[in-house]
């Protein structure tokens, strides 16, 4: 019993990471072709902790990791999510965001919609979005 308890303890311990499985690390080839065509021609600029104007339907999912939101054909600030947004990716479920104001903010809370089912199957953590703008724009 004596021996048990420790190995219990590290077993527990030891479940709980935070790391990313390695497969989530590196974006696909498609991932990039999309994260290219978004940020072609546009300069990264300082992350900022509130996204100005948020327009949910100009929100495109690039992986669990990363979404972009476009303003207009100028600028698009790409966000990565803190901890990922697990189940996101698949091309059926929806990200439903939860703001606070009219802003959408690091810290905010998204709820990882099931669209077939319309249920809830998960929340995410939104972080700094960075902006990426057009040179000379």
């Amino acid at each position: 019993m004596k021996i048990l308890a420790p190995l219990l303890a590290a077993a527990a311990l030891g479940s709980c990471t935070n790391a990313p499985p390695a497969e989530t690390l590196a974006p696909t080839g498609r991932e990039q072709a999309q994260l290219a065509g978004l940020t072609a021609g546009k300069v990264a600029g300082a992350p900022i902790s509130c996204l100005p104007r948020h327009r949910s339907d100009d929100m495109i999912v690039i992986n669990e990791n990363t979404i972009a939101f476009r303003d207009g054909s100028k600028r698009v600030y790409l966000n990565h999510m803190q901890g990922g947004c697990m189940n996101i990716d698949n091309g059926r479920n929806a990200l439903q965001t939860q703001t606070t104001g009219s802003n959408l903010c690091r810290g905010d809370i998204a709820q990882v919609i099931d669209t077939l089912n319309r249920i809830p199957i998960g929340s995410c953590v939104f972080g700094d979005f960075v902006p990426y703008t057009r040179a000379g724009g």
